[in-house]
């Protein structure tokens, strides 16, 4: 893989496969020297599922990384996790139940309950499980072809809020209630790795790292605040115009 550096954090540019295989490296590096489990915030979108399927097909992931890495999605749906737009439900179905992970590694939101009820006990379950001051040790997100990230899309009303949890639920006009991870999270991370594949995403990617700096429009410009912690993994149709 290629490198470019950014003021939004380091792109490492190549095929499919080497992007699976960095996601599972990342997963390697934030695991070494720890003797307590880290946690993985996973995503939606298509690449992960694809992630999932080579995963399992490939067994790609270490018995380490199996039975060390407690695994959530960085953002939902509010739908059951049975539910083909779950992204914990895919995660679930595609790759942590083929691989047997334990159910005591599995951390799901509380969809059951109402979205901001929901938020409330997922900040809650999470501050005590881990704490209030500290995010994902891996936070793996997508970039959408608007330029949202999580499900902080343009004009949230999230972006540039005082919301200082670690979560939230919003709702997205058109496309129903979300739950995220916030800005104060992302900054809480250790480490965040931005998935961006395809033509399509060539010319938001160069407006993102390349253009004016306004999140509320391209919220993936969130990442610059933290770019030394930040990983871009592309290929070279969404580079293309770097």
């Amino acid at each position: 893989m290629r490198d470019i550096s950014s003021d939004y954090g380091t792109l490492r540019v190549g095929g499919l496969d080497e992007t699976f295989r960095a996601m599972v490296d990342i997963l390697h590096e934030a695991l070494a020297g720890r003797t307590t489990p880290i946690t993985v915030g996973l995503s939606g979108g298509s690449t992960p599922k694809l992630f999932y399927q080579w995963a399992v097909r490939e067994k790609a992931l270490s018995e380490e990384v199996l039975k060390k890495c407690l695994w959530l999605t960085s953002d939902e749906r509010w739908v059951p996790l049975t539910s083909d737009d779950s992204n914990f439900g895919n995660a679930d179905r595609q790759m942590l139940t083929p691989l047997n992970v334990s159910s005591l590694n599995k951390i799901p939101w509380p969809v059951d309950l109402a979205p901001e009820s929901c938020a409330t006990a997922f900040n809650k379950l999470w501050n005590r499980l881990f704490s209030a001051d500290h995010c994902f040790d891996v936070c793996f997100l997508g970039m959408g072809d608007d330029g949202h990230t999580a499900s902080l899309f343009p004009g949230c009303p999230l972006i540039g809020s005082d919301v200082n949890d670690n979560f939230a639920a919003v709702e997205w006009p058109g496309r129903g209630w979300r739950l995220t991870i916030t800005e104060a999270g992302l900054a809480r991370c250790a480490r965040v790795v931005v998935l961006a594949n395809g033509a399509n995403k060539a010319a938001i990617l160069k407006a993102v790292l390349r253009g004016p700096y306004d999140p509320l429009k391209l919220p993936s410009q969130i990442h610059r605040g933290y770019a030394k912690r930040v990983t871009w993994l592309v290929d070279e149709a969404a580079a293309a115009e770097l």
